[in-house]
């Protein structure tokens, strides 16, 4: 399944990695890295990670390319394009959370010029591998065409009634009872939202996360990971360098959730409980905050 957003957490780690050998440092200008980027000198990687750059967030759904098409695209011109479309920051780098998928989109750019790797090679030496995390249960390209889940959008939601001016009209197939068919497609940017796979793989980088050490950082860095972050007036935002905040009662959870045409998946994880959970569906409707809402605590 497409996992969508669910990749600017693996995104995260690669980035952490790279700051933990001093080969990126997290508050360092973006310009450092990049050899183009049109927000100015102040935007530091810190805050792509925590969504506080000012970056702006276009609607992305149609930030997507057609399977046939995958082996030709060109992601560097099409990201060029984007910057070019949205050059002008939403507010001062460092004093809101405002999320942006291109934040993460460039955090791909970084760790490609900084490892001298293709972002998805890079994630799978560094991340996949060690976690014996197979093509087949995480990757960036679709290993298996025919075991791969269908995507849908129900009728009668608010993304079907929009959906011609949201998804492109190429990717949008025939009804299946009351259920649109949303073709095969890929995220034009891996790092923020190209990860396919299944609740296994998720599973295994989650079992990583539970325990007393992790395969893929030091303790340090993986405390860096789930420590909260605060904007430059010292106030607190409710991000990680790769999480969100969230709680259920009074039980605090890090979690991130991916949602597109066909797909809506989330992973959460409570470090204070050893638990972790994943739910991923081919339903874009389907409500996967609700449903944890409800079978997390029953193991709290």
């Amino acid at each position: 399944m497409s996992a969508y957003s669910v990749s600017k957490t693996i995104t995260a780690v690669a980035v952490l990695q790279l700051a933990e050998t001093q080969n990126v440092m997290l508050d360092k200008p973006i310009d450092d890295y990049l050899e183009f980027q049109p927000y100015g000198p102040d935007v530091t990687v810190r805050q792509l990670l925590s969504h506080s750059s000012g970056i702006p967030n276009p609607i992305p759904l149609r930030w997507v390319h057609k399977v046939a098409t995958h082996d030709a695209f060109d992601e560097r011109s099409e990201l060029t394009r984007i910057l070019l479309k949205h050059p002008k920051l939403s507010s001062f780098p460092g004093t809101k959370y405002i999320y942006s998928n291109i934040g993460y989109w460039l955090l791909g750019q970084i760790v490609e010029h900084v490892s001298g790797k293709l972002f998805s090679s890079y994630v799978t030496d560094h991340i996949f591998h060690p976690l014996g995390i197979l093509p087949q249960e995480l990757g960036y390209k679709i290993t298996d065409d025919g075991n791969h889940a269908k995507g849908y959008l129900e009728m009668y939601s608010l993304m079907n009634f929009t959906k011609r001016f949201l998804i492109d009209t190429e990717l949008i197939g025939a009804y299946e009872g009351k259920w649109l068919h949303i073709k095969n497609h890929y995220a034009n940017g891996p790092a923020f939202g190209g990860l396919i796979g299944n609740a296994t793989g998720l599973g295994k980088f989650l079992k990583d996360q539970l325990r007393p050490h992790s395969v893929l950082f030091n303790d340090s860095t993986r405390q860096l990971f789930y420590a909260s972050q605060c904007n430059k007036r010292g106030a607190s935002i409710p991000m990680t360098l790769g999480w969100h905040i969230g709680m259920v009662g009074s039980t605090r959870f890090f979690y991130k959730e991916g949602l597109g045409g066909g797909f809506h998946a989330m992973m959460r994880i409570y470090p204070g409980s050893e638990i972790a959970t994943i739910v991923m569906t081919n339903a874009t409707s389907f409500d996967v905050g609700k449903f944890l809402d409800m079978v997390d605590p029953k193991y709290l």
